[in-house]
């Protein structure tokens, strides 16, 4: 059972090293909006489409002032070969001790053919100018998670 943060709360600050290893911090982002999306595993069938689908409508995501950052417990390696295979146009980071995915409430147990285990779940933040989440998205599928974020924006954000 995974409890994300709600929103209006305050986004837990954090730093984890990118796809180069370099440390990225979520300060670092301070006057954009930040769409952190947790991911199970990089390389995989839905997170693949999923990233892809963020990877072609990012101009249009950032007309909204919105940077994206993808989040897995993979290693900042699989993430390098993550972005250089797909020619992904964004920054992916890595939990790999899950803490930050911990602080966001998306760690928790899963079930996949018939075996439970903990990971991380596929859940969304849109955290606001003012470092408050401003949209928790966690009702969506992979190939429309893209659709569901810019639908938001064109509804709430002037």
């Amino acid at each position: 059972m995974v409890n994300p943060l709600k929103e209006g709360e305050k986004a837990p600050q954090f730093s984890l090293p990118d796809q180069d290893g370099e440390l990225v911090s979520l300060k670092d982002f301070k006057g954009h909006r930040v769409l952190i999306y947790f991911y199970p595993k990089a390389m995989t069938p839905g997170c693949t489409v999923q990233a892809c689908n963020l990877r072609d409508c990012s101009d249009e995501l950032k007309k909204y002032n919105v940077v994206i950052l993808g989040i897995s417990t993979d290693k900042p390696e699989k993430l390098s070969r993550f972005i250089e295979k797909e020619l992904l146009n964004f920054t992916l980071l890595s939990d790999e001790n899950h803490e930050v995915a911990q602080a966001f409430g998306t760690w928790g147990e899963k079930e996949f053919m018939g075996k439970t285990y903990d990971g991380i779940h596929r859940i969304s933040f849109l955290i606001g100018k003012d470092g408050k989440i401003e949209k928790v998205f966690d009702d969506f599928k992979t190939a429309n998670h893209h659709e569901v974020v810019l639908d938001y924006l064109k509804k709430h954000v002037k």
